[in-house]
């Protein structure tokens, strides 16, 4: 994970305010995760998150809403140091992925030297062009049947990392995130990740939950997001002062 400078810890980044990225950047998280599947974030807002980030020395990675590649396209042109694809369920969609976000002959991605990835035309051509090397293309493994196939899809080439998604897993068969099937399944894909020799990463909601995923062995956690911790201490706040133990 170049891109990521060797950080394990993120966050999501739900709200369309460059102070999101600002303060995650000044509370030391390693990296962030733009979330378009979960969030109201249209290309001009994730342009800029992404330049905020870059100037606080924050890789943005983006969560695309889904593989097109016209939208990784530019993204990367906006200078994302990667994206999370959700929902890969094929070895196709991956390789399909992994086309997105390289130049040929690795992949199928357009030439756009004066984006901002470009330097809006001052790099050279074949140094622009190697941008594509360092963009991360990370597949979101969140079903049974990309459990099953997980080994396959690791395996292509131009795959950088796999990210599990437990919350979709669940919910895919039928069980809370926490289920012992759902760990299970979990399990099996950092497994498949590892012995393809990629890092494997998952997200959680709390502290805790981020130390628990490390110590089993998880390269990398997205742990919280900028909404939640906004709405969290604001009701800490409120049931301080008030005493009460809860809202009204």
């Amino acid at each position: 994970m170049t891109a990521l400078h060797g950080g394990r810890l993120g966050t999501w980044i739900k709200l369309p305010a460059l102070e999101s990225v600002q303060i995650v950047a000044h509370a030391a998280f390693d990296f962030v995760v733009i979330d378009q599947e979960h969030a109201p974030l249209d290309l001009r807002t994730v342009y800029e998150l992404v330049t905020v980030a870059q100037a606080l020395g924050v890789p943005p990675l983006v969560r695309v809403a889904d593989g097109a590649p016209s939208g990784i396209q530019r993204l990367l042109d906006a200078g994302a140091a990667g994206v999370l694809i959700p929902h890969i369920d094929t070895v196709e969609q991956a390789r399909a992925a992994a086309a997105a976000v390289r130049f040929p002959p690795a992949g199928r991605r357009g030439a756009g030297g004066t984006s901002r990835a470009g330097r809006w035309g001052l790099l050279s051509r074949e140094e622009y062009l190697a941008t594509s090397d360092s963009a991360l293309c990370v597949p979101q493994i969140e079903s049974r049947q990309a459990v099953g196939i997980a080994a396959a899809i690791a395996a292509v080439e131009g795959v950088d990392a796999l990210f599990v998604g437990a919350a979709d897993l669940g919910l895919d068969i039928g069980a809370a995130p926490s289920a012992p099937e759902v760990g299970e399944l979990c399990g099996t894909a950092l497994d498949a990740a590892h012995t393809a020799g990629i890092p494997c990463g998952a997200a959680t909601a709390t502290p805790q939950g981020a130390a628990a995923l490390l110590a089993q062995g998880f390269d990398f956690v997205v742990v919280g997001n900028d909404t939640s911790m906004l709405a969290e201490a604001a009701t800490a706040t409120v049931h301080a002062i008030r005493g009460d133990g809860g809202p009204r």
